[in-house]
């Protein structure tokens, strides 16, 4: 509740420069053809529902103070996953800084798996045995389906057993939920006032519109690849 209080709300100009939406057309799904948003059933031909949005979010704490955190999310993508990523900053000393082209060397990053395969995996750079010096990303990995025997209860088994103990803490509260609406209902406006964008925008089977990357392109940064 108190994250959800401290996030920075998009109004105004912010709202071109700090979100993008979009709708996606006919295009190719794991090797299948599939149609247009447009021109699934009960859908109007001329529809502007977006089914794909990607935001750049500032929480005004000094903790969370100039780190952007960039969300995506959309229909008819290449595959289906949630995660959240953690990207960390680069070191101000690097080690082997003479024998290797730091520039080169991608950041470290810290991977919550929602799902599928739920887990947790670390990325960062090692040195390779032997000579002359390498430096390569490796992984450590935590998969939650290969590190027990017994199988994990659905989402909803969890949930309604939780309802039937009375215990909430998985459950939103109505302020926090009006909280996060709130950050919501202000984009929705602000792209009510700017000018329609043209969908369909994006071809089904990519990870979203040109414009997404251009919003995370801004800051120098690119999104990761799933």
């Amino acid at each position: 509740m108190h994250v959800l209080d401290a996030v920075q709300h998009i109004q105004g100009d912010a709202v071109r420069t700090s979100t993008t939406r979009g709708q996606y057309g006919p295009g190719w799904v794991s090797g299948e053809e599939v149609a247009g948003y447009r021109q699934e059933a009960d859908v109007a031909p001329e529809s502007r529902t977006e089914t794909f949005v990607a935001l750049k979010l500032c929480i005004d704490t000094w903790r969370w103070a100039d780190v952007p955190f960039y969300l995506r999310t959309g229909k008819r993508m290449p595959k289906r996953s949630t995660e959240i990523a953690i990207q960390f900053k680069r070191a101000p000393h690097l080690l082997f800084r003479d024998v290797v082209d730091v520039a080169a060397l991608e950041p470290n990053i810290l991977t919550m798996r929602i799902q599928p395969n739920e887990g947790i995996s670390l990325r960062f750079h090692t040195k390779v045995p032997g000579s002359p010096v390498r430096i390569r990303a490796a992984n450590m990995d935590f998969l939650y389906g290969a590190s027990f025997l017994m199988q994990a209860p659905s989402a909803y088994e969890t949930l309604l057993l939780d309802a039937l103990r009375g215990d909430n803490t998985l459950f939103a509260r109505a302020d926090e939920v009006e909280a996060a609406w709130s950050i919501v209902d202000d984009i929705v406006e602000g792209w009510q006032e700017t000018p329609a964008a043209e969908f369909p925008n994006y071809e089904a089977g990519t990870w979203g519109p040109r414009e997404a990357e251009e919003l995370i392109e801004r800051d120098g940064r690119e999104w990761r690849r799933l």
